[in-house]
C-alpha cells in the first residue's frame, strides 16, 4: 500500500487562529466576558478566556510554532527515548503562511498530493469549557469565531478546504441559528467537543430531548456532525487531579491520559442510550482525533446492555452505532482492528497536519496499511470522507 497513488481526503487538518479570531466580531461591551489578549512575564502574550488566563496553549500567538509531525517517533514507541520537550524545542520555526492563509493552504494541499481536507480549529476546541459558566459569553464568542472562520477560510473553499463551524448545544436556540447560518454558507460539516452539555439548567446528555430541535434540523439537512477532541471536563477521581496532560507528553504517565478515551466513549454511548438515532435516523456522527482504542469496550457494553434491558431499544444498539458513527483512528492505532470492529465503510483517516503530534506529510497516511485489504484502502483514504462531506437530506 506504500505505492497507493489514488486520491486522499484528509479527515483531520487544522488551521492556526489569527490574533483576532476570537475578538474581531465580539461587541465591545462583551469583550471582557469572552476572549481578550494581555501581556505579562516580560511582554509574553496570553489570552484571557472568561476573565481568566488560559494556559491550554503554551503560546497562543502561534509564532514561533512547532513543525508538523515532530512527535511522530514519540507516539510510535519513542525508540530513542527522547523527551517530547526535546523534540518540540528543536523544531520551532516562524509561522508558515499556509497555516493561516487559505490560498497558501490550497497551494500546499496541492503540493502534498491531497485531494481535499477537513479543517478544524486549534484553539477553538479549547474555549467552550472555560466559558461554560457564562452561556451568553460562550454564544457570543463562537458566533464571532464562526464569522471569522467564514471570512478568513470560507466554510467551503475551492472544493478543497472544508472548514467546520463550532457548535455548542449550551443554548439550543443559538445552536439552531448557527446551524442555519452554516447551511446558508454551504457548510459540509459542523464540529463540537465530546462532552456533556453545560446549559443554564445544568448538564445534559447530547441526546437529551431538550436538543431535539437542533438534531431534527441536522437530520433534515443531512449535514455531518464531527465530534473532535477538545478541552473537556472529566474527573480523575482524585488521581492526578491537577494534570492537564491528556496527550501523554509529560515525563511520567498520568491518569489524565485516559480522559481523551473516556470523553469520546461517554459521548457516543450516551447518544445510543438516549436513542438519539432512533428519533433521527438520518444523523451521521464522525469521531475525529479521538482515536479508536475505546471501541472494543464500548461495543461489548452496548451488546450487554441490549441483553439486560430487553425491549428498550428498537434496534440492535451495536448495529445502530455502526450505522451512524464513523471513526478516525490515530495513525499509530491498530487500524485493521478498528476496521474489524466498525467495518471498512465506517473508518476515515486524517493526518492532524500541521500539528506536532500528527504526520509530517499527509500522504504518510498510506504507510502502514499493508495489512488492510486492497479494496478497503480507497474507502478509508477517500471515499468515506468524501461521502460524509456531501449533505444527504432526509
Amino acid at each position: 500500500m506504500s505505492k497507493y497513488d489514488g486520491e486522499i481526503f484528509d479527515a483531520d487538518n487544522h488551521y492556526y487562529e489569527s490574533p483576532d479570531a476570537f475578538t474581531r466580531h465580539v461587541p465591545k461591551k462583551m469583550q471582557s466576558r469572552c476572549v481578550e489578549w494581555i501581556e505579562k512575564d516580560n511582554g509574553r502574550r496570553y489570552q484571557l478566556v472568561g476573565g481568566r488566563i488560559n494556559r491550554a496553549l503554551g503560546n497562543p500567538t502561534f509564532n514561533p510554532i512547532s513543525k508538523p509531525g515532530v512527535l511522530q517517533e514519540f507516539f510510535k514507541g519513542n525508540p530513542r527515548n527522547v523527551s517530547s520537550a526535546e523534540l518540540i524545542g528543536g523544531s520551532l520555526e516562524p509561522m508558515p503562511p499556509e497555516y493561516m492563509d487559505r490560498d497558501a493552504r490550497v497551494a500546499r494541499v496541492e503540493e502534498q498530493g491531497i485531494a481535499a481536507a477537513w479543517l478544524f480549529p486549534t484553539a477553538g476546541v479549547l474555549y467552550e469549557e472555560p466559558l461554560e459558566h457564562d452561556i451568553d459569553a460562550l454564544c457570543t464568542t463562537f458566533s464571532a469565531f464562526n464569522r471569522w472562520l467564514d471570512e478568513d477560510w470560507g466554510l467551503t473553499y475551492q472544493d478543497k478546504l472544508f472548514s467546520a463551524p463550532y457548535i455548542s448545544l449550551a443554548d439550543v436556540d443559538w445552536a439552531c441559528e448557527q446551524l442555519e447560518w452554516a447551511l446558508d454558507r454551504d457548510a459540509r460539516i459542523l464540529v463540537m467537543r465530546p462532552s456533556a452539555v453545560y446549559t443554564r439548567n445544568g448538564p445534559r446528555n447530547p441526546g437529551h430531548p431538550d436538543f431535539d430541535p437542533f438534531w431534527a434540523r441536522v437530520n433534515e439537512a443531512g449535514i455531518t456532525v464531527v465530534t473532535h477532541i477538545g478541552a473537556t471536563k472529566h474527573s480523575s477521581n482524585g488521581y492526578d487531579e491537577r494534570s492537564a496532560d491528556v496527550l501523554g507528553l509529560g515525563q511520567r504517565p498520568t491518569i489524565a491520559n485516559f480522559h481523551r478515551t473516556r470523553n469520546i466513549n461517554d459521548f457516543l454511548a450516551s447518544m445510543i442510550f438516549d436513542k438519539l438515532f432512533e428519533r433521527f435516523p438520518n444523523l451521521r456522527i464522525a469521531s475525529v482525533e479521538n482515536g479508536g482504542e475505546f471501541l472494543g469496550d464500548l461495543i461489548r457494553v452496548l451488546g450487554k446492555t441490549r441483553e439486560r434491558v430487553g425491549g428498550y431499544f428498537r434496534d440492535d444498539p451495536v448495529e445502530t452505532f455502526r450505522n451512524h458513527v464513523w471513526i478516525n483512528p490515530f495513525w499509530e492505532d491498530d487500524i485493521p482492528l478498528v476496521i474489524e470492529q466498525m467495518g471498512a465503510d465506517r473508518v476515515i483517516l486524517g493526518s492532524d497536519w500541521p500539528h506536532m503530534e500528527g504526520l509530517a506529510q499527509p500522504r504518510d497516511l498510506v504507510k502502514g496499511l499493508d495489512d488492510i485489504a486492497e479494496a478497503d484502502v480507497p474507502k478509508i483514504l477517500f471515499d468515506n470522507t468524501a461521502s460524509l462531506n456531501q449533505r444527504q437530506p432526509a
